[in-house]
């Protein structure tokens, strides 16, 4: 029986800088790579790929491609590489890139399932100078999938794009896994493409991985370093329940029920959403006579002394889903919150936008 799934085990050293790197990843979906500047993202990813030489180990979907005396290079380790920059050849059309690839891949991919996933049919004649951004890296990623990859490595390809163009290309990234029943490991920075993209998160700092598991709740440890306050929310998957005419829209989750900005949707689609720690406040009553909208009863599972000085985190149970709260212990204190309390969580609705 071949086990599905990628385990690495990376060792590299560099002046000034040491990975030591060992995590284990699904065999399919998006796993995001995520850590300040300098935690060794893009080195992981290249390791990945067989670009470093590293000490080691590495399997894909049971197939060694590191390890022992055993090192696959990178033209026949099967992976699809898509980097910051598309880096087209301007003299070609984008029919004439995405043949180039193609014909040197053996024509193993289906050219037709690729157009068609990354809706390149109206650009196939136009050349790269006369493509936007998004539209470059859009023809990137077919160029990489057209050479039938196990494994598609996407190195900060958001990154030189402006917010209309990477909402343009996200959906397009976040149907990947789906279309083409492979493994798709994401370096990135940025902690809104992780939650719309991600199903499997690695936390990178220095070198080291300092936690790796599923999305939601990797991002909601309590024992992550200061590094990570910004990013410690949680993600729920929510349907659109319904749609007011002042732009907002009812998202739920279970019996839990959220009203966020909604720019376009319809009724019925799924929709993933970020709950920061730092947008969630906490009070005694159902505040009525509050701007915020979403005043949720909740219980009090647990309090734990934050990273930052004076400050505490608090665990709720809201509707069978778990919440994170950062406070001033001063606040928690004046509150009296302790565990097993009922107390009402506030989300500002234009915090989930």
């Amino acid at each position: 029986m071949t086990t599905m799934g990628i385990t690495a085990d990376f060792r590299l050293t560099r002046p000034g800088f040491t990975l030591d790197a060992a995590f284990t990843l699904p065999g399919s979906g998006i796993s995001a790579l995520f850590g300040p500047s300098g935690s060794g993202k893009t080195t992981l990813l290249r390791c990945l790929a067989g670009l470093e030489c590293s000490d080691g180990s590495l399997t894909v979907n049971g197939a060694r491609w590191q390890g022992g005396d055993a090192f696959v290079p990178t033209h026949q380790r099967g992976v699809g590489l898509v980097f910051q920059e598309a880096s087209l050849f301007p003299h070609l059309s984008v029919r004439g890139n995405l043949e180039f690839g193609w014909v040197r891949a053996a024509r193993q991919a289906d050219w037709d399932r690729v157009i068609a996933a990354l809706d390149l049919s109206p650009l196939l004649e136009r050349r790269a100078p006369q493509l936007s951004g998004g539209e470059r890296q859009r023809v990137a990623i077919a160029r990489a999938l057209l050479a039938a990859p196990k494994l598609l490595l996407l190195d900060e390809p958001l990154s030189a794009l402006d917010a209309a163009r990477k909402a343009e290309i996200l959906p397009y990234l976040a149907a990947l896994p789906r279309t083409f029943e492979l493994p798709v490991v994401l370096v990135t920075h940025t902690i809104d493409e992780v939650v719309r993209l991600a199903d499997h998160l690695v936390l990178l700092d220095a070198g080291r991985v300092l936690a790796s598991g599923p999305l939601s709740a990797t991002l909601s440890r309590f024992d992550l370093p200061a590094v990570f306050d910004d990013a410690l929310c949680v993600v729920l998957d929510t349907v659109v329940g319904a749609i007011a005419a002042d732009g907002l829209a009812e998202l739920g989750a279970g019996a839990l029920k959220l009203w966020a900005p909604l720019a376009a949707g319809t009724i019925g689609e799924a929709r993933r959403i970020r709950i920061a720690a730092r947008d969630v406040s906490i009070a005694l009553s159902d505040a009525a006579d509050s701007s915020i909208l979403n005043r949720l009863p909740a219980r009090v599972l647990r309090l734990v002394p934050a990273t930052r000085p004076a400050h505490v985190l608090a665990e709720l149970d809201c509707h069978g889903h778990h919440l994170v709260a950062r406070l001033t212990q001063r606040s928690a204190l004046q509150l009296g919150l302790a565990p097993g309390l009922t107390v009402w969580a506030q989300i500002k609705s234009v915090a989930l936008a």
